[in-house]
């Protein structure tokens, strides 16, 4: 996956700028995790009037940095210079244009994806991840013990799950211990879904999307102010056999 980051800045000169005669950019540029930064090095030459016979030189440091989005992978990301262009601005001012390219970026597994695989769906379904349906589960344990399930299978490595590949790595005693109950023997339990905000998502939508009442969205999540990025916890309501 490619990334274009475009780049402006006006850079004003002591004198007057009447021509540029040569110019060249060099970077510094680093990805430490998702933070790009450095500088870039601008260097040429110029002639102050139309008329003037000799040249100035000129050497430039922009500093650069940004953040890229957390969605991405960057471990195998390469940075380069797309393009460059430049324009002299009001007789005393160069104005840089830089593309910067990040590419060989990949997207990490969302969660709710992750649930969504054939493996971990059996996992679940074998293991019947389910919690009891009492009013007392606040929204904050019930999203702890979902969160929990997904960290201990990141902190193992167990990520050829989604590859679906063999793992030897004991989820089932990890899903069990956290989801064990001594009131599994109650008319209803509930199994748990894990929506991410993305954009374009609305109340309205995930409730269309997931056919759940807002108030059971209620019951365990606030959204009163939903961000891109948030959890939602959905529940499923099952009559028990």
């Amino acid at each position: 996956m490619k990334n274009i980051i475009p780049f402006k800045k006006d850079v004003i000169f002591k004198t007057n700028l009447s021509e540029i005669t040569s110019i060249s950019l060099e970077h510094t540029l680093n990805l430490n995790d998702d933070v790009l930064n450095g500088e870039f090095i601008i260097s040429g030459e110029y002639k102050i009037s139309d008329k003037s016979t000799t040249v100035e030189p000129f050497d430039i440091k922009i500093p650069f940095e940004i953040v890229l989005d957390d969605r991405y992978d960057t471990k195998n990301a390469v940075i380069d210079i797309d393009d460059f262009y430049y324009e002299i601005k009001n007789d005393n001012a160069l104005s840089i244009s830089i593309d910067v390219l990040v590419d060989k970026l990949s997207e990490k597994p969302l969660i709710e994806e992750l649930v969504e695989t054939e493996p971990v769906r059996a996992i679940i379904e074998e293991n019947e991840i389910i919690e009891p349906n009492q009013e007392e589960k606040t929204e904050e344990k019930v999203e702890e013990k979902v969160e929990e399930i997904f960290d201990e299978i990141d902190r193992d490595e167990n990520k050829e799950i989604v590859n679906e590949t063999e793992s030897n790595i004991d989820v089932d005693e990890k899903i069990n211990s956290i989801f064990s109950s001594s009131s599994f023997n109650k008319e209803e339990y509930s199994t748990y879904n894990v929506a991410i905000i993305r954009e374009g998502d609305t109340i309205d939508s995930i409730i269309e999307k997931y056919n759940v009442d807002i108030e059971e969205i209620k019951k365990y999540n606030d959204i009163s102010n939903l961000q891109l990025g948030d959890k939602l916890i959905i529940p499923n309501v099952y009559e028990r056999d």
